[in-house]
């Protein structure tokens, strides 16, 4: 019988990656996301507001009883969707900070605890997708960085407080090579390019080397990692720049 993974945010650069990727390997592929859409890796997918989740009872009711008629069984959630609102701090809302820390948060931490008991059954794991953000960050990314900071913790704290049931971890990746990404440059190849010459690496990194980080992560023959927090940042956290 497949193992079956839930990922949200499964329409994004990474989270179509990391179905593609589970679903290479033989997986159930369980997708969620806010936006509308059938992803062509998923063998099911469910239209998922993680914001509406953490804030409507009558909602949260109605999506839990469609999970426990659709989702028998769960042996990895990956926690991968996330808001990024810009702001400073002369500008941003209670709302936009409320919306960040409900998406990329409290959400991960609800969907924890509801598929906590199919984990445990199947000895299995959850992996949340946090952010170099948690470590080094920009001008305008307050609520972000902040949530991803947390979300780190959060898994930390999780895999001691989960203590031989299952095993927490969670990836930070730092520039991935997304339309989100390109988007954020307006598109602009040569800012691309800066970029990629920014990292030791002399590139920003691929979705498919934070699926691959994930899956194997998943898989037992690493079970020993458990409340780690791995960077997949092509070196850019070691780096200190000077004037020349």
């Amino acid at each position: 019988m497949a193992k079956t993974v839930v990922i949200t945010g499964v329409l994004g650069g990474i989270g179509s990656q990391l179905a593609k990727t589970f679903k290479e390997k033989g997986y159930e592929v369980i997708g969620l996301d806010l936006k509308d859409s059938q992803p062509e890796y998923c063998d099911k997918f469910f239209k998922f507001n993680l914001h509406q989740y953490c804030i409507d009872t009558e909602y949260k009711a109605s999506i839990e009883a469609i999970f426990n008629e659709e989702i028998p069984e769960l042996f990895v959630l990956i926690n991968n969707a996330a808001v990024q609102i810009l702001s400073n701090l002369d500008e941003i809302t209670l709302q936009d900070w409320n919306q960040t820390l409900n998406v990329n948060l409290t959400g991960p931490l609800m969907l924890s605890q509801f598929f906590l008991t199919r984990l445990e059954r199947s000895k299995g794991s959850i992996i949340n997708i946090a952010s170099i953000h948690h470590q080094l960050t920009k001008k305008r990314f307050l609520a972000y960085a902040s949530s991803k900071s947390a979300l780190v913790g959060l898994t930390k704290a999780l895999s001691v407080d989960l203590q031989g049931r299952i095993r927490v971890n969670a990836i930070s990746p730092a520039a991935i090579d997304t339309q989100m990404l390109r988007d954020g440059f307006n598109n602009d190849e040569a800012k691309v390019q800066m970029l990629n010459e920014l990292h030791p690496s002399q590139r920003i990194g691929k979705p498919r080397e934070v699926s691959q980080l994930a899956l194997l992560l998943a898989e037992d023959e690493l079970g020993f990692i458990n409340g780690a927090n791995i960077n997949i940042d092509g070196g850019i956290s070691n780096v200190l720049k000077d004037l020349d």
